[in-house]
């Protein structure tokens, strides 16, 4: 009975998973060369506790439902949250320490968010995200160096194939606002925009009495995928003002990507529409072959900090690791993250030459172990530790002090 108790603490719970060996080196130096990219845009790093108050993070702020966050009770029965999304943190942080600040702030992160999924979904709870967030620059130009950005991290993460869908908030709301749709109506137009259900939107907006060139936006809105030529056709089609300012700024960005060289990795989306409410402009996601979801995720939100004190305009990013990994791995792109550790093997006579050669080694950079030699273990067993244990040679110091190399990868 004891033995099934103990064998049943293996096991970790629905939604979370061990990392480990060379897939976790892999994962620590693909998140590594993302944080690298960013400190040389400027990013400086910022840290965030793993749980807060529940209203750091409540609908009305324009986060997750409440139902899809883990909640739990301090001793002051306040309700706390394990972080369903850095942003808002984020925001908090810039409210309380930047608030005399009116230039840009860059920060950038590395952490893990919380989803609670209902019912099984063969998803993550716990998803690794590697982000950014640029505020106090409301300019087209912040926007298009942080998609420039999250671009050149893709690249050097190894993806062969990858594109960057770009959307705008503005567009959609400023539609439906002149469509004079109801909040529930709202929803369900974004569920059909969301599954590209032209035909389910064009049935809905045929039972309203709607403007033609408003009602003909909308039901398009699914197919208005492409080019700058997209931006241009959609341009032609409405003569909404917040609607106009949102494809004005997309076709700005278009010009800007153009300038950093980078325009053939993006497509407009106008059809787009984000998971987060608090979003105001420019929205994007990073997708490629290999995996269902974005592997990036980013846009403007100019009313969030505001919430917590500070009027901020503000974009940001979140590369998701977990996704961009399995990206990787279905397009086979090699990562080469085995280390190439010495290890000094020894009997307790030589202590002191191993202990020294070691910190010779490790002055050089060199990976190195220290192990005492078992005299009941025969020194080809430790050979086949080390071929498994991502060991590249062993230095044998025998009784004489004589060092004998093993080179393991031969």
């Amino acid at each position: 009975m004891e033995n099934i108790e103990q064998k049943s603490l293996l096991f970790t719970p629905e939604g979370v998973r061990d990392i480990y060996g060379e897939d976790c080196e892999k994962r620590y130096k693909i998140q590594n060369e993302l944080h690298a990219t960013m400190k040389l845009y400027g990013f400086k790093d910022i840290q965030t506790p793993t749980f807060e108050f529940f209203d750091i993070f409540n609908r009305e702020r324009g986060t997750v439902k409440s139902k899809e966050m883990f909640k739990f009770f301090d001793q002051y029965n306040n309700t706390l949250v394990l972080r369903p999304d850095i942003t808002p943190s984020i925001a908090r942080c810039v409210a309380k320490y930047y608030d005399k600040e009116n230039m840009q702030i860059r920060l950038c992160y590395m952490g893990n968010t919380f989803i609670h999924r209902s019912g099984y979904q063969g998803k993550m709870s716990e998803i690794r995200q590697v982000g950014a967030e640029l505020m106090n620059d409301d300019s087209s130009d912040a926007d298009g160096e942080m998609i420039a950005m999250t671009i050149e991290c893709l690249i050097k993460s190894g993806l062969k194939e990858f594109k960057v869908d770009v959307g705008h908030a503005g567009l959609f709301r400023g539609l439906v606002k002149e469509a004079g749709l109801e909040e529930k109506e709202i929803e369900q137009l974004k569920i059909f925009l969301a599954n590209k259900n032209m035909f389910a939107v064009e049935d809905m907006m045929e039972k309203k009495e709607i403007a033609k060139e408003c009602k003909e936006l909308l039901i398009q809105l699914p197919d208005l995928f492409g080019g700058l030529d997209t931006i241009l056709l959609a341009k032609e089609k409405t003569s909404n003002a917040e609607a106009l300012e949102a494809l004005e700024r997309l076709e700005k960005l278009y010009h800007i990507l153009e300038t950093y060289g980078m325009e053939d990795y993006a497509t407009f989306d106008l059809g787009m529409l984000s998971h987060y409410e608090y979003y105001t402009g420019v929205i994007f996601k990073a997708y490629t072959y290999g995996t269902g979801d974005a592997i990036a995720t980013g846009g403007r939100y100019d009313n969030l900090v505001e919430q917590f004190g500070k009027k901020t305009p503000a974009i940001g990013l979140a590369f998701v690791l977990d996704e961009l990994m399995n990206a990787l791995v279905s397009q086979q792109v090699e990562i080469q993250a085995r280390e190439e550790d010495i290890l000094i093997l020894y009997r307790s006579a030589n202590r002191k030459k191993a202990i020294e050669l070691g910190n010779q080694l490790r002055a050089e950079e060199k990976s190195v172990r220290l192990m005492r030699k078992n005299a009941e273990i025969a020194l080809n067993d430790y050979k086949e530790y080390g071929k498994r244990n991502e060991v590249a040679s062993i230095l044998y110091i025998d009784d004489t002090g004589e060092v004998t190399e093993f080179d393991l990868k031969a």
